[in-house]
């Protein structure tokens, strides 16, 4: 499954993100913001249950969500999404991954892993803004699915078509979150018209 936002703020927000002249703490803002308008997309699935609550004035049937969530960052661009997902969910969990890309071989190299005990019954929620070659979405999703993870997400800001296709083909269970899809990659597997770099660009790196 492969969701696309169609939401105009989500759009909107995408083309400030995409602006090479939107400055850094404008940039850090807007990706925390879409973090949290594509939240509200990705939890519109998530199954619910039935709790009795006491009001003021008596007692009410009320739902809520009927598993753990656990958001895990991509480092180090993940962190950005991450601060919104964190905003609206903030009893969700967090998880860390450290992966860079190899700039020649364009691989995923693991570097840091940080869970919390078991994402067995849980939606697991992996976010990077960036879907580009889909190696470390790929390598991401094998870590996860290796600690027992069942239910998983994938949120991405702006995702390439070979992304997604790479992704689906390697795990046709994971559901695809995305704000924008863009037609290719360069030689540097930078997404095209794509962002930049989103870590660099979040943290003045560039």
């Amino acid at each position: 499954m492969v969701n696309v936002s169609l939401h105009p703020l989500v759009m909107d927000k995408i083309a400030k993100l995409r602006n090479k002249d939107t400055p850094v703490a404008d940039f850090k803002k807007t990706m925390k913001e879409l973090g949290m308008l594509l939240a509200y997309e990705v939890t519109s699935t998530f199954q619910t249950k039935e709790v009795r609550v006491k009001t003021p004035l008596g007692t009410a049937m009320c739902k809520v969500i009927a598993k753990d969530i656990i958001v895990v960052a991509i480092l180090r661009a993940g962190l950005g999404l991450v601060e919104g997902l964190m905003e609206i969910i903030p009893n969700a969990k967090q998880a860390h991954i450290g992966i860079y890309r190899d700039e020649e071989t364009l691989k995923p190299v693991k570097y840091y892993l940080r869970f919390p005990s078991s994402l067995e019954n849980s939606y697991v929620i992996i976010a990077d803004p960036m879907l580009a070659t889909g190696g470390s979405a790929i390598e991401a999703v094998n870590i996860v699915k290796s600690r027992g993870a069942k239910n998983i997400y994938f949120l991405s800001v702006i995702s390439s078509k070979l992304g997604i296709k790479l992704l689906k083909k390697h795990h046709p269970d994971v559901k695809i979150y995305t704000g924008a899809v863009d037609e290719k990659l360069n030689d540097n597997g930078y997404i095209v018209p794509g962002l930049g770099d989103a870590g660099d660009r979040m943290f003045g790196t560039f």
